[in-house]
């Protein structure tokens, strides 16, 4: 009698820590199921789910111009000198300015990621982008060349124009990405067709009536294991970006609305130091007004 309870016991206890260990691996990621709603007047989230060369979930917002209250920010400078950044996470972002809309932007540095308890930046840590970066027409980072090389950039206007790598006499707003995906319709040579991650990029059609903000989740095995960047560049092309380009990816990228109960929600699954769920704190993001 005492070995059927010890057998009874033992398989209810692995039964357990096999629950609760996926709970807890699934905790607040989106379900796998494809799905498409109507944010705003103009404003489209879709849930796009791919099965083959590997699992893929992927997040799109499509921002239509012309039939959207929809106005941009990109995250200003908290001070001067060579790191004008506060990190803070992109809900945070989105939070702290009232936004509707966000998702990460582009690299930064100082940064490392050696463990869940070593790592750099955390909220607060001083921060610069990689790249050109303006707000509100103050310039406050130019780009590390001698360390990344010149890094392409979107620039929108003060009447919320975007256009992509010509930079226009007076810079309004501008945030800067990790390569070029798409230019002028045609997907770019020479990118890399091998290794999986999450992903983020942003890109426009041919007029820029179209804004497209895409987050692909990824190092999550048996639910999204990422794209490569030319896989990434294609589905920009699908969806209708005539320019497009990468932003940090890995556990930067992110993806965020205002919820209905006025707190940022998540849509797509971080996995910032491989734990599911974990937003990282990033030095730049791209973020949306909604004047409803």
């Amino acid at each position: 009698m005492k070995k059927i309870f010890k057998i009874i016991f033992w398989s209810l206890l692995v039964i357990g820590l096999c629950v609760g260990g996926y709970t807890l691996y699934d905790r607040g990621r989106p379900a796998p199921i494809p799905m498409k709603r109507t944010l705003y007047d103009g404003v489209v989230y879709r849930r796009i789910i791919k099965v083959s060369p590997r699992p893929m979930i992927v997040h799109v917002i499509t921002i239509d111009r012309t039939n959207s209250k929809a106005k941009f920010l990109i995250t200003p400078p908290g001070s001067d000198g060579e790191l004008p950044l506060k990190a803070r996470t992109t809900s945070q972002f989105l939070n702290d300015f009232d936004l509707q809309i966000a998702i990460n932007g582009d690299g930064f540095s100082p940064w490392w990621s050696r463990s869940p308890a070593d790592y750099y930046p955390r909220v607060g840590d001083p921060v610069v982008p990689l790249g050109f970066t303006a707000s509100r027409g103050k310039i406050y980072a130019t780009g590390d060349i001698g360390k990344v090389g010149v890094e392409p950039t979107l620039y929108i206007t003060r009447q919320n124009y975007p256009s992509f790598n010509i930079r226009p006499g007076n810079v309004w707003f501008a945030i800067s990405g990790d390569r070029m995906l798409v230019s002028k319709g045609k997907v770019e040579s020479g990118l890399d067709d091998t290794e999986p991650d999450p992903r983020t990029a942003i890109g426009i059609n041919q007029n820029g009536r179209y804004i497209y903000l895409v987050v692909i989740d990824g190092r999550q095995p048996f639910y999204s294991n990422g794209a490569t960047f030319l896989e990434l560049a294609e589905l920009m092309k699908k969806q209708g970006a005539y320019f497009a380009m990468a932003l940090d990816g890995g556990g930067s990228s992110t993806m965020v609305i205002e919820g209905e109960n006025g707190e940022p929600q998540i849509l797509n699954s971080p996995i910032d130091n491989y734990i599911p769920g974990r937003e990282r704190p990033v030095a730049n993001h791209f973020g949306v007004f909604i004047d409803e």
